[in-house]
């Protein structure tokens, strides 16, 4: 318990200094509102029929808009205006909890022998480089309650030789049933295991991979 204890002084110490230099440089004062964090979770549910392969995958750090890179929870209203919900942020930015996310995905399949970062040292036989292309609710005029869009581009690269051998985009698109942050997040949750699950199913069953 004295472990536990050092380390939340520590981490607790490093938020406050961290807090008090922004502070500093931006002229708030200290003593408004938290933020609310939030994480989503891994596809954990898979078609019966799926089949198991003996490669190994890497997981590239997903790429994404600038606007999409970050801890903050995308907003878009209208066209061309991207903003953020107040009081709210993903845990780590979307591109890691995206790579975390999908890694867990295929691990929870069974179907694959070895998976992991692309960072990591791993003998991959294939890379999945991926691009997060869309990760944020949308607010239509009229329409109190935001949709949740998340579209993920995905190349499936043969190593050593770098060649993409195949590609796919996934998209889905879910209405939240009210305005409410905890319901909107859900919604994020639904419709990214949505996406993370087409993905494993989409990369163990290409028929490029046995050749």
């Amino acid at each position: 318990m004295a472990n536990v204890r050092l380390v939340r002084n520590a981490v607790g110490g490093a938020l406050i200094a961290a807090l008090v230099m922004v502070a500093g440089c931006s002229g708030l004062s200290l003593g408004g509102p938290s933020q609310q964090l939030y994480t989503l979770t891994p596809k954990s549910t898979f078609p019966a029929n799926l089949p198991t392969v003996d490669w190994q995958l890497a997981v590239d750090r997903p790429s994404s808009p600038a606007g999409l890179a970050t801890t903050r929870i995308a907003v878009i209203r209208g066209a061309h205006r991207i903003d953020y919900y107040a009081g709210a942020q993903w845990i780590d930015d979307a591109p890691n909890m995206v790579q975390r996310l999908l890694i867990e995905s295929f691990e929870n399949s069974k179907a694959i022998i070895g998976v992991g970062r692309e960072s990591v040292s791993l003998r991959s036989d294939f890379v999945l480089r991926v691009e997060l292309r869309e990760f944020q609710a949308e607010y239509q005029e009229g329409v109190e309650a935001p949709k949740v869009n998340v579209r993920i581009n995905a190349k499936l690269v043969r190593m050593p030789q770098r060649r993409i051998i195949a590609s796919t985009t996934v998209e889905r698109v879910i209405a939240s049933p009210d305005n409410k942050i905890h319901s909107i997040v859900d919604t994020f949750d639904q419709a990214l295991g949505k996406v993370l699950r087409d993905i494993v199913v989409w990369t163990v069953t290409r028929p490029e991979t046995q050749e």
